[in-house]
């Protein structure tokens, strides 16, 4: 059953494609505002879009994109980017994990902080799949 599912999926091409990024050090709610920004454009538009953005979680989104750009490449040998039109098909944002810290405080307490992390998934895919 398995071997059927990576078999059908090996014949597909021009499918879409993932790139994951897991335990970033940046809170999920700063890099949802960098990510709401890509959702659903043109791969071109996205790339120019995260390269100048002021954000620090926008040159990790970059890469990401940069690595699903390639990851697409990579299962479809003979087509190209540009004449393909990829768009960002899907992007999520989920919490990863927290590290617990204590910070000083006054009279002997400790108060608590916490360091985010979260995990990103990106999925680019071709415009001319959906046409077809």
């Amino acid at each position: 059953m398995i071997r059927q599912r990576k078999e059908q999926a090996k014949a597909q091409k021009g499918g879409a494609s993932t790139a994951k990024l897991l335990n970033c050090p940046t809170s999920p709610r700063k890099m949802r505002l960098v990510v709401d920004l890509i959702r659903g454009e043109k791969v071109e538009n996205a790339l120019y879009i995260l390269k100048h953005s002021g954000k620090e979680a926008a040159a990790r989104v970059e890469k990401l994109l940069l690595s699903a750009i390639k990851n697409w490449e990579s299962q479809n040998e003979g087509a190209s980017v540009a004449d393909s039109a990829l768009y960002v098909k899907e992007v999520q944002v989920g919490c990863g994990r927290q590290l617990k810290r204590l910070r000083p405080a006054p009279q002997g307490r400790g108060y608590r902080i916490r360091k985010r992390s979260n995990h990103v998934t990106l999925v680019v895919d071709s415009l001319n799949n959906v046409n077809n």
